[in-house]
């Protein structure tokens, strides 16, 4: 039962009898003939049980993009029903301006759209619609929340999605130069043409030039139908929050494995254009996602649906695990992309023990997203500086020593170390996956 703000104002109108006949029978009379009229009222308001409910989910939407949430109210009684409805959702899901008020006659079919703003990705649900159906004189409801489920899927931004026009403009220059289209490892046969000056000699195709009147030369292009292994790192180092630009609040950053899904959704869509094969690895402590997108139409579709749902997990990762996924898709040559901190301690006692597994058969490139509040605060000035400063000083900066030390270490392994702030990072990877196309090196 809910009363309406009509009740006090019945009750402080009762002060005018109560002048006119100041007596405690007076105050008996006038409360007791507000309660009958509410009650009288509550009786003859419709049950919300009569009001039908269907809900139209709005389906996936990108995190921080708006969507709409769908409900369908239809009214099963044979009388005009007054309604208050709240479609309420979980807080992440940022629903705004979800109660309404509306008048139903008999049969009719309304519907009713609450707007979202997601602020978490995954599967945010709705929390249940609530149904108040008021009486005729409008002092009294009945009111009763019912569980109509309901699901909106927030995919990854994709912010990197920007970059992407040039990276493939730099694509297609590289698969058009004729300076990189000489025989060598990692390289397939493109086409035929005539013999110009500068070729060199040993592209010659002498049993085609002996067909034609010219001589004919080969050309050779980057090889494609590589495989591209993108491996997430979803364990505890995942979890930290780096800020976007340099001296940026907590609030304006984003947590590590966010950023590591930009870059990695780039670096799939660029390979997928590039027609290489991509495939996907996520997990910590165990496998949280493997999912092989070779033939997909959209790849970075595809992935945004596997990503939705991962989140960090306080636990080490097990590499052990991850490798092993790794060489389960395949004893082919690739491009494997560890998506994980450059964290010294985490690499020394996880990663690096794998890695010659790893280094034996593919390609390594270990991406890092850095925050760049180290570089900050490493950058002290030197007068006007307190001692909190100067010791925050000296643990950046003894921070940042460790991660090019252990950068060289992952180098003379064979790795290759890709460490750039949030923002930068996905044009950084792309950057070096086109320049292990060009050189052959996939």
């Amino acid at each position: 039962m809910v009363i309406s703000g009509r009740v006090p104002l019945l009750l402080a109108l009762g002060l005018v009898g109560v002048l006119l006949r100041p007596s405690p029978s007076t105050v008996l009379l006038w409360v007791l003939g507000v309660a009958v009229l509410t009650g009288l009222d509550l009786l003859l308001a419709p049950s919300p049980a009569a009001v039908g409910l269907t809900r139209r989910e709005p389906g996936t939407v990108r995190l921080g993009h708006p969507a709409q949430a769908g409900l369908v109210l239809r009214n099963d009684t044979r009388r005009t029903v007054h309604l208050q409805v709240r479609d309420a959702w979980q807080p992440s899901a940022g629903a705004h301006d979800n109660r309404h008020r509306l008048h139903l006659r008999a049969g009719d079919v309304a519907r009713l759209r609450t707007p979202l703003l997601p602020r978490r990705r995954g599967d945010l649900a709705a929390a249940g619609v609530t149904v108040r159906t008021w009486g005729p004189l409008g002092l009294a409801a009945r009111q009763r929340t019912y569980d109509v489920p309901g699901t909106v899927r927030a995919l990854p931004p994709f912010d990197s999605r920007k970059h992407l026009p040039s990276r493939l403009a730099r694509l297609r220059e590289l698969d058009g130069r004729a300076a990189v289209r000489v025989r060598g490892a990692g390289t397939e046969f493109d086409s035929l043409r005539e013999y110009v000056r500068g070729d060199d000699v040993r592209s010659i195709d002498w049993r085609a030039s002996a067909r034609t009147p010219q001589v004919v030369v080969r050309t050779w292009q980057p090889e494609r139908d590589r495989r591209v292994v993108l491996v997430l790192d979803t364990s505890r180092t995942s979890a930290g929050r780096v800020a976007r630009v340099a001296g940026a609040d907590e609030t304006d950053g984003m947590p590590r494995l966010d950023a590591a899904m930009d870059a990695a959704l780039l670096l799939a869509a660029l390979a997928s254009r590039a027609g290489d094969r991509v495939d996907l690895v996520a997990g910590d402590r165990r496998v949280r996602a493997l999912q092989r997108l070779h033939g997909s139409r959209d790849v970075a579709a595809r992935m945004q649906e596997q990503m939705a749902g991962l989140e960090p997990v306080l636990a080490e990762a097990d590499w052990d695990a991850l490798a092993g996924a790794v060489q389960g898709l395949g004893r082919q040559r690739a491009l494997v992309v560890l998506l994980t901190a450059l964290e010294p301690s985490a690499v020394a006692e996880g990663l690096l023990p794998v890695l010659p597994v790893l280094t034996r058969h593919h390609r390594v490139v270990l991406a890092s997203v850095r925050d760049p509040d180290l570089s900050r605060l490493a950058e002290v000035a030197e007068h006007d500086a307190g001692i909190e400063e100067v010791h925050a000083a000296a643990a950046a900066e003894h921070e940042l020593d460790r991660r090019r030390r252990m950068g060289e270490v992952l180098g003379r392994l064979g790795v290759d170390v890709v460490d750039a702030d949030a923002d930068a990072l996905p044009p950084a990877l792309a950057d070096h996956y086109l320049m292990l196309k060009a050189q052959g090196l996939l």
